[in-house]
């Protein structure tokens, strides 16, 4: 005869068992996301790839972290039937742990600055999610784990816990995707691959899977303005802060996460916002649709090996994401009266992008703009 404590165990252990099995065959179901290349007429001997992430159900490179956090917080058994799911998210990530929640039952809570775009907020609410909204970036975390606590949830810290919960060896992860795809192309094994880094679990995935699978490749992060993860690499100063948020949705942090490990990162480019978003809507002619700003700021970063790279004599490939598509922020990043009040407005900065790509000779205000560090700059 079991006690009531075992019958309980059984039947939690039952639903998680279900739960993950929800997940994996959402899994199933989808097929990869698509590798672009992208001609440059000014960088003969260097082929660039874009990695369109905007093609996942959610319609962002998050997908792929939402889905791992949940199996991690799944099998480490700090989900169970009935649990509300609480999360920190400047809006991506949020918009796919909405997803997963729904996919096996449970409520979502997204914790959010005030200034995500409406239409995460939307697409959230669009999954079931709900949105509660704070002024100060800041305290997102705080306010995260307090009403986890309220709610008698679970925090699911994407900022702790994205570079615990990917699998970098293997399992379909992002850079196993990237090298598998590549395999028919001129060059197949990238001399660069570069992601922006809004936890790190990307770019930690990235760095131990070349180094796991003794890849030449190097990774290059790209950051934000308003982001403390360029000074961490170059001091490796864990205290380090900022008292304002990232103005590109989606990457730069005010503190230095877990997530970030600075030691599989072989070179930095920080990336004024101007540039990043300049080269957004440069991206998005060239492609016919829209990206998100990030992808402007891998852009500039891909630019930044592409030059290392001509500047060396040396051929290749250079990969880089285009995390998000571009519908997301018609509101901001799209909306003329926006970037005016952002201070983003950039024709004259996309027009040297623009003779950036067309050239391979980087105009001279954009190479005064960017930061580098490690391998891209002579003196890390």
């Amino acid at each position: 005869m079991k006690t009531p404590a075992q019958l309980a165990r059984r039947a939690d252990k039952a639903w998680v068992l279900a739960a993950i099995r929800r997940i994996e065959a959402d899994f199933q179901r989808s097929s990869d996301t698509h590798l672009i290349p992208l001609p440059l007429a000014g960088f003969p001997g260097v082929d660039l790839y874009l990695k369109d992430e905007s093609s996942h159900p959610t319609g962002s490179l998050k997908h792929r972290l939402a889905r791992s956090l949940f199996l991690y917080a799944l099998c480490n058994g700090w989900l169970r039937e009935g649990s509300t799911v609480v999360e920190a998210s400047s809006g991506s990530t949020a918009v796919s742990e909405a997803y997963f929640s729904r996919l096996v039952g449970l409520p979502f809570l997204a914790v959010m600055p005030a200034s995500t775009s409406r239409e995460k907020i939307t697409a959230i609410e669009f999954q079931g999610g709900r949105c509660h909204l704070i002024d100060d970036p800041m305290s997102i975390y705080n306010e995260a784990q307090r009403m986890a606590d309220k709610l008698g949830g679970h925090y699911l810290d994407q900022f702790t816990y994205a570079e615990r919960a990917t699998d970098w060896r293997s399992n379909n992860n992002i850079a196993e995707s990237i090298f598998e795809q590549m395999r028919l192309e001129k060059y197949p094994v990238p001399s660069w691959l570069v992601s922006s880094a809004g936890t790190g679990g990307t770019v930690a995935t990235l760095g131990r899977y070349v180094r796991y699978r003794a890849r030449p490749t190097r990774v290059c992060a790209a950051d934000a303005e308003f982001s403390v993860f360029f000074e961490h690499y170059r001091t490796r100063d864990p205290e380090l802060r900022l008292y304002e948020g990232s103005r590109i949705e989606g990457i730069g942090r005010p503190r230095v996460e877990a997530s970030f490990l600075p030691e599989v990162i072989d070179a930095m480019v920080k990336v004024p916002d101007v540039w990043s978003v300049a080269a957004m809507y440069e991206l998005s002619a060239r492609l016919g649709r829209g990206v998100g700003p990030s992808t402007g700021t891998n852009l500039i970063a891909a630019l930044a090996c592409m030059d290392e790279m001509r500047a060396s004599g040396e051929s290749g490939s250079v990969v880089t994401l285009l995390c998000d598509a571009g519908q997301r922020y018609a509101d901001t990043y799209y909306s003329e009266g926006w970037l005016q009040r952002a201070g983003l407005n950039c024709a004259g900065e996309r027009i040297a992008v623009a003779a950036s790509l067309d050239s391979g000779e980087i105009a001279t205000p954009l190479a005064a703009s960017w930061q580098t560090a490690g391998d891209l700059s002579d003196g890390d």
